[in-house]
């Protein structure tokens, strides 16, 4: 059984090597190795997930009886219009496929109609086969954005929204 809990600024290290588990996994087959390299120190330093915890992203932990399975991040009231976005969803490959991604986009979804927010969000990256996963759970593509990430680099997503009910 899945226990999902909100992580706390002590929990920053486990993020991250979470993060080392997951990030590089998930997109050195899609992206060039100088990009997500680029990625991953500009999002997973200390200093930047301490940075991303107190401008309002909040983190919760999946963990089960063999140990921490995946991570999510999100915040509340984006922009103020009332949608809940998902920053980041990682899970480990060993747990991929038994349901922790949907676990932990469900008790998001559950905190997003406590704080009255209509809908999720999040930004995927157009080559990534978990668009599908996100399309299962009823998430629709509602844009394509190019944002500049600096370096040089380019992140080329589509934005999907899901609405709550």
């Amino acid at each position: 059984m899945i226990e999902i809990t909100e992580a706390t600024s002590q929990d920053l290290p486990l993020i991250r090597q979470l993060a080392e588990q997951t990030f590089h996994v998930t997109y050195l087959p899609l992206q060039p190795k100088e990009k997500v390299d680029y990625l991953f120190d500009l999002m997973y330093n200390p200093a930047s997930l301490a940075e991303q915890m107190k401008n309002g992203q909040r983190f919760i932990l999946a963990k089960d009886e063999t140990g921490y399975q995946g991570y999510a991040s999100y915040e509340i009231n984006c922009k103020k219009i009332g949608l809940t976005k998902i920053h980041k969803i990682y899970v480990l490959p060993t747990a991929q496929g038994k349901g922790v991604g949907k676990i932990l986009i469900n008790a998001i979804a559950k905190l997003a109609l406590k704080n009255k927010n209509q809908a999720l969000s999040l930004n995927v990256y157009r080559k990534n086969p978990a668009i599908e996963f996100y399309e299962k759970l009823g998430f629709e593509k509602v844009d394509e954005v190019d944002i500049d990430v600096g370096n040089g680099f380019t992140m080329n997503d589509y934005v999907m929204e899901k609405i709550l009910s």
